[in-house]
C-alpha cells in the first residue's frame, strides 16, 4: 500500500523525475511549480524516504553489444528461507541478469538475462546458472523483439 503522506506537488515531483531524472532543481522547481529551495528539499525527503531510489542512465543494449535477452524461469530443490537465499545472493550477482524476480507459477524465480549472442547466453547458463545452489529446472524463453521496455511507472494510484 502506497503511503498516503504525499501531496501534490510530491506526486508532480516524482512524475517529472520519472520522465527525465537530469533534470536541473531549478527546472524542476519550474515544473512543479515551487521555487528551488522548497523544491529541492522535497526531492531530498522524497530520496531519504525511498521513494526514488536512484538515477542511472537507460543505455542501448544493441548499441553496447548486448543483443540476446533471455527470459529465464528457474525452478529451485526446497524453499527452506537460507536456502533459497544462498541461490538469490548468487543469483543477483550475476552480472549477466538485469532482474531477478520471486515468483507464483511454474517457476519459483524469473530472471531477466542479457547477453551479446545465444553462445554468450550458453556459457552463462551451462557454466553459472546450471551451477548455482539448488536449481532443479530452467527453461529459457527467448526475447525476438522488445516493444516496452524500462517505461516509466504508472502513478495515477497515488492520486487522493
Amino acid at each position: 500500500m502506497p503511503n498516503q503522506d504525499l501531496d501534490t506537488i510530491d506526486r508532480r515531483i516524482l512524475a517529472a523525475l520519472q520522465g527525465d531524472g537530469r533534470l536541473s532543481n531549478v527546472e524542476l522547481a519550474d515544473r512543479v511549480g515551487l521555487s528551488p529551495s522548497p523544491c529541492l528539499r522535497r526531492v531530498n525527503r522524497l530520496e531519504r524516504e525511498g521513494y526514488v531510489e536512484g538515477y542511472r542512465a537507460m543505455l542501448g543494449r544493441r548499441q553496447i553489444g548486448l543483443g540476446l535477452t533471455v527470459f529465464v524461469g528457474v525452478k529451485i530443490e526446497g524453499h527452506a528461507d537460507d536456502r533459497a537465499t544462498a541461490f538469490e545472493e548468487e543469483a543477483v550477482a550475476c552480472p549477466e541478469v538485469v532482474a531477478c524476480h520471486m515468483v507464483a507459477g511454474d517457476a519459483d524465480y524469473l530472471l531477466e538475462v542479457t547477453v551479446p549472442d545465444l553462445d554468450a547466453y550458453q556459457r552463462f547458463l551451462v557454466g553459472k546458472l546450471l551451477n548455482l545452489p539448488l536449481v532443479r529446472e530452467v527453461k529459457s524463453t527467448i526475447a525476438i523483439q522488445t516493444l516496452k521496455a524500462g517505461a516509466v511507472l504508472p502513478l495515477a494510484h497515488l492520486a487522493p
